[in-house]
């Protein structure tokens, strides 16, 4: 069975993903060392108020050097910059891995920069909240949950299972799957739904014949859940739409043509098709429930599965 620990881990970045590792590997003994790594000093001084890490440092450089395991724990759009800085101070044989929730563009942006002396395997746990920083995380955010990991030809079969044995360690089921197609599938699952709550709420924002204290006071159905995925981190948000642009926009797409499809049923009072939608999508919530996804407890299972 293949070790999960490693003598030293930087993580770059300490949002609700980074904090939440520093978390679950201080827990679960995955390291010797824990090096924390931030462009804000403010930030850096509250990681190490929260006793997060070992080592502290603003320069990416300086933190991943002698590094074992290096995990990129920056918005998307800012994985090329991290991979350019880091570059001439990564260690021989390091796994260099990320957590972003695109792929393909991750790749295009880190692969080109980085030494071929290391392992680069990019990564991604389908995990999170709507909340951010260094106090957002918590140990058990990966438990039960899905990491998905993309081989981009720069990472050997060793450096494979030692990163899927690290994240098994970490609480989370671990898959691999090609880059683009990763992307196409969290498009649909998450992306999507994001952009709509998004819109739904701006929405909703703008109407005028609606005051505000109607949409606060009513909230306690299912725009109050869509303000709950409204509420995630604008940055990240902004950068997923911009580095999954095609597989956004496709699935954009369908969805417009199914909408279409859905106010004409409405229009001309076709009660059954709208039976038949609404019970096709009662089965696949339970199927979601089935697989452990989630439970069926009420308020979704938030309080029953601690999920903040």
């Amino acid at each position: 069975m293949t070790d999960p620990h490693f003598n030293k881990v930087a993580l770059i970045g300490i949002g609700l993903i980074g904090s939440s590792l520093a978390r679950v590997i201080r827990r679960e003994k995955l390291a010797d060392t824990i090096v924390v790594n931030t462009r804000s000093a403010e930030t850096l001084a509250r990681a190490r108020e929260l006793d997060l890490g070992d080592e502290y440092y603003t320069s990416a450089a300086e933190a991943v050097r002698d590094a074992d395991l290096v995990i990129v724990c920056v918005p998307v759009g800012a994985c090329g910059r991290v991979a350019t800085e880091i570059a001439p101070a990564l260690k021989a044989g390091a796994i260099v891995t990320d957590v972003g929730s695109t792929k393909r563009s991750v790749i295009e942006q880190m692969s080109p920069e980085l030494p071929d002396t290391v392992e680069f395997l990019p990564g991604h746990p389908l995990a999170g909240t709507e909340h951010s920083g260094p106090d957002a995380g918590f140990a058990e955010l990966f438990r039960n949950r899905w990491c998905i990991l993309t081989p981009a030809g720069r990472s050997s079969d060793e450096a494979v299972e030692k990163l899927t044995a690290f994240w098994e360690a970490c609480g989370s089921r671990v898959d691999t799957m090609d880059p683009d197609h990763h992307d196409k599938v969290l498009a649909i699952v998450s992306h999507l739904p994001h952009i709509i709550a998004y819109n739904i709420v701006g929405t909703a924002d703008d109407l005028q014949t609606v005051t505000e204290s109607e949409v606060i006071k009513y909230s306690a159905s299912g725009f109050r859940d869509f303000t709950r995925l409204a509420a995630s981190d604008p940055t990240m948000w902004r950068d997923i739409c911009l580095h999954n642009k095609d597989a956004i926009l496709e699935m954009l797409s369908r969805f417009s043509e199914d909408l279409s499809a859905l106010q004409r049923a409405i229009r001309w009072g076709d009660g059954q098709a709208l039976f038949d939608l609404f019970t096709r999508t009662r089965a696949i919530r339970r199927s979601i429930i089935d697989a452990g996804q989630d439970v069926a407890a009420p308020d979704f299972g938030r309080q029953a599965s601690g999920q903040k």
